[in-house]
């Protein structure tokens, strides 16, 4: 297979990575979903989880359906890999894409479904342990062999950490050693005394190499008489500054020098050639014993390497999880169901979130009508109906890559495309098109879909939105579709199909600091009502000027004095 062949990587990318890989590795790490090895390669870590996405859950792809599925799909795995506690478990999470089959999923969750009672079974104390070893983990044997270590000191062996506990504990002790000696092929410094002073007296020669003159200076500057005793001289003077053996030295000392100057230059290379030599020699006894006792360990360093992989990614996704409450979803077919559920973007910033049940489709969660396949939602501005179409976005991406799900309970049917369109308020005819040719297409297969649609009455006149939604809603429920659409246009949409049903989600009235109060529960079978009487009453309360509240007042009396003054005297009545 040719590298160009891959989504995403064209000429200039082909050519980066094969200078810098060659091919069979690069089609290795994109195989692998190895990050890591493309963005040392030169290529952008943005580019390389696209390159990766596509090359290894093309398939999962499919069910981002629409730009806004993409941009919920990215911000979940942006917030996931917060948690991750290696580097290359965020890159793995930033990877994820949603699986292909339902026993894909459900073979994740049982592994993250595990980590995550784990997590939650060790003390605080323990976490810290076990995220300190996680600490200097670079994907390395050695790092790999040092985690396993660290994880089985900080005591954990139970469930996800079963593994660690299985390998072999004298295997890995040898294998540390053994492979903090030999750093990338080399012995490393410290690994053998010998070694040590054969480099060093290999240093130190070279020194005096580079300085020839000046050992001559220093060689002459002694009471020398005759050849004889100027070499002796120089044996004992490039000795004491090296450490190398008299013996050493005296056999690599040329015989056929022409002068003084000649004979110290050529004596010094050959004792530098000579302990260049012994230090070679030496470190490769020394890197073939060490390689030996690598291969000893083999088995349990392979095991550390992908034991400590496989645990960083489900103890991150874990931890995602247990920060948010998350719980497993369970699988059912035409059901689309939550049970409290919470807005993770929400949470992640304020942390208060009012939890929501809602549900579409033949499922069995309490609170929701079961049987409509479509609901048309309805009701106040702000009052987060958008957050209720993302939460689900957030539940139904969340299930189908495998991970737990914000909500004490969900029941969710796999979907072959998720169709989430926010509200984009502009009147033109390409952006009714463009949103056409996004959401229409995926509900014209007999695949899965599930419709989230967000005020589609943004984009074109009242009159013949009506009619476009109506005619969504009525293809949604045709096609065995399950869809929650978003409208103040719920009057304009009679008859619906019998498979349909209209919700609504209520204002209050208006808190002490004339904040909108929102239930943001929806109510069941009930048309939710715009609240313009309160907007009008805030607006009435909270103006300085008097010229611009009698303006505000003439408003109030045309969506309902009585209205408006009753919210006033409530929020009077509170505010005292």
């Amino acid at each position: 297979m040719r590298l160009e062949d891959y989504w995403g990587v064209g000429p200039k990318t082909s050519d980066l990575l094969e200078s810098e890989l060659g091919v069979e590795r690069a089609i290795e790490a994109i195989e692998g979903s190895d990050v890591r090895a493309l963005t040392e390669a030169g290529l952008a870590r943005g580019r390389a989880t696209r390159i990766l996405r596509r090359a290894n859950g093309g398939e999962g792809m499919a069910v981002l359906a629409t730009r806004d599925t993409r941009s919920v799909y990215k911000d979940l795995l942006d917030l996931a890999s917060d948690y991750a506690v290696t580097e290359d478990a965020a890159d793995r999470i930033r990877v994820l894409t949603p699986l292909p089959t339902r026993e894909a999923a459900e073979e994740r969750l049982d592994a993250v479904t595990e980590a995550t009672d784990s997590w939650g079974d060790v003390d605080e104390a323990t976490r810290e342990a076990v995220l300190d070893a996680f600490e200097g983990y670079d994907g390395g044997e050695r790092a790999a062999v040092e985690t396993v270590l660290a994880l089985r000191e900080a005591g954990v062996s139970d469930g996800a950490f079963a593994p660690v506990a299985a390998i072999d504990g004298d295997a890995l002790e040898s294998a540390v050693g053994a492979l903090g000696k030999l750093d990338d092929g080399e012995v490393a410094a410290g690994a053998d005394e010998e070694l040590d002073r054969r480099r060093e007296a290999l240093s130190a020669v070279e020194r005096l190499e580079s300085g020839a003159l000046d050992v001559l200076e220093r060689v002459q500057s002694g009471d020398v008489r005759g050849p004889d005793e100027f070499r002796e001289s120089f044996v004992e003077y490039v000795a004491d500054e090296t450490g190398i053996g008299p013996g050493e030295i005296r056999s690599a000392t040329t015989g056929d020098a022409t002068d003084a100057t000649d004979f110290v230059s050529q004596s010094l290379r050959a004792v530098v050639e000579a302990q260049r030599e012994a230090v070679e020699e030496r470190e490769e006894r020394v890197a073939a014993e060490l390689r030996e006792d690598i291969e000893a360990a083999r088995e349990a360093i392979d095991a550390a390497v992908e034991t400590v992989d496989d645990l960083a990614f489900h103890l991150s996704l874990a931890r995602f999880a247990d920060a948010f409450e998350m719980t497993r979803p369970e699988f059912a077919e035409g059901a689309f169901a939550v049970e409290n559920a919470r807005n993770l973007f929400l949470a992640a910033g304020s942390g208060s979130v009012q939890p929501i049940t809602y549900g579409v489709g033949d499922h069995r969660v309490a609170g929701p009508p079961s049987g409509d396949r479509v609901s048309v939602l309805t009701g106040a501005n702000s009052g987060g109906k958008t957050t209720l179409l993302e939460t689900l976005c957030q539940v139904g991406l969340l299930a189908q890559m495998g991970m737990p799900v914000p909500a004490d309970r969900a029941q969710v049917s796999p979907s072959d495309a998720i169709v989430f369109h926010r509200r984009h308020a502009s009147f033109n005819a390409g952006v009714l098109e463009s949103t056409l040719r996004s959401i229409v297409p995926p509900l014209t297969t007999d695949g899965r879909t599930l419709m989230l649609v967000d005020e589609f009455e943004a984009i074109t006149e009242p009159g013949s939105a009506a009619d476009l939604l109506h005619g969504l809603v009525g293809l949604t429920v045709d096609k065995g579709a399950l869809g929650v659409f978003v409208t103040h246009l719920a009057d304009d949409l009679n008859p619906l199909p019998d498979q349909a049903r209209k919700d609504g989600i209520f204002a209050e009235g208006l808190d002490d600091d004339l904040e909108l109060q929102v239930d943001y529960q929806p109510r069941f079978d009930t048309v939710g009502r715009s609240t313009p009487e309160f907007i009008v009453s805030r607006l009435i309360a909270s103006a300085d000027d008097r010229s611009e509240r009698a303006g505000f007042d003439v408003l109030g009396r045309a969506v309902g004095e009585a209205a408006v003054q009753r919210t006033l005297d409530s929020w009077a009545g509170g505010d005292e």
